[in-house]
């Protein structure tokens, strides 16, 4: 025989010495023989949702938010927010939809209710479920939502920026602003600036006096005819030049919530706006127009 047939496993010695591994390992007791990351006190194939329940948190900034929690029969459990403070109702109502399934069959689920949801606040429900579904998941498998949607960790740190509660008086809305960048350390900003911050004052716009509640608030912003006159874009710009007299112009500052304006309103406020070097103007007009989108920044 030669040296390397003497130096080759059969197929048996190979089993022989797995069955001896195999048995090694459970001699050394039961916290060995386990990979250390794998959450044992978890059966993922018999896991099953128990309940759903809402605590709604009030906090500085925008508020409420209802916070949703998904139990299981395993004591483990996922969270989620019902996002913009939109009616927890979007999520509660889901919950005979998802009450026994296994919550590790997202894909399955988020199929199911899906067709309940909706644009913006409406989708609220359907994004507070799945986010905590995920949640469920990570803590079954013990490991990060990156990791199990198989796309990896990108980076360690994520930038954000900051909203702003809003102030009729310039100066304290500047204040407010700069304190974002000096005391929480932000290093990048956002401001809601909308026409009713200037609608109260005589000649800063123009609108139908004949809009119910319902009509000013559901009608996509090109079918109300409210415009912002000359006044009101001067007025609305003094918030803005006090912010960046406040902030400098070294940190980046966006803006939100310009108010249910016409495409012409929306033209002339950012180039009134241009001085100050926005990053953006956030939602001017509902998104499926795109073709105005075009108009606009063109």
């Amino acid at each position: 025989m030669s040296k390397f047939d003497q130096s080759t496993l059969t197929r048996r010695d190979l089993l022989k010495s797995s069955a001896i591994a195999l048995g090694g390992a459970a001699l050394a007791g039961p916290l060995e023989a386990y990979p250390k990351a794998v959450n044992t006190s978890s059966s993922p194939s018999t896991l099953k949702i128990t309940d759903l329940r809402v605590a709604t948190v009030v906090k500085p900034g925008p508020s409420p938010c209802p916070i949703i929690r998904i139990d299981t029969n395993q004591g483990v459990y996922g969270m989620g927010e019902v996002r913009d403070g939109a009616s927890p109702t979007y999520a509660l109502f889901l919950k005979s939809r998802i009450v026994g399934e296994n919550p590790l069959q997202l894909d399955r689920i988020f199929r199911k209710i899906k067709q309940f949801g909706g644009h913006a606040r409406q989708g609220g429900g359907v994004c507070a479920i799945e986010m905590a579904l995920w949640d469920i998941a990570g803590k079954v498998y013990n490991a990060p939502v990156y990791a199990l949607i198989g796309g990896g960790k990108f980076r360690d740190r994520i930038r954000i920026y900051a909203d702003t509660t809003e102030s009729k008086d310039p100066k304290v809305y500047a204040q407010r602003m700069k304190e974002r960048k000096e005391v929480m350390g932000l290093t990048w900003l956002k401001m809601d600036l909308g026409v009713e911050m200037v609608s109260d004052t005589p000649g800063t716009v123009t609108n139908p006096t004949d809009l119910d509640q319902w009509q000013a608030g559901q009608l996509p912003h090109p079918l109300l005819g409210m415009e912002v006159t000359d006044k009101g874009i001067a007025m609305l710009e003094q918030y803005v030049a006090a912010v960046r007299d406040a902030v400098g112009m070294e940190i980046p500052l966006a803006m939100d919530h310009l108010g249910h304006l016409g495409v012409k309103s929306i033209i002339r406020l950012g180039k009134a706006y241009e001085k100050y070097n926005l990053s953006w103007m956030e939602d001017v007009i509902p998104w499926m127009y795109t073709d105005l989108l075009k108009e606009i920044s063109e």
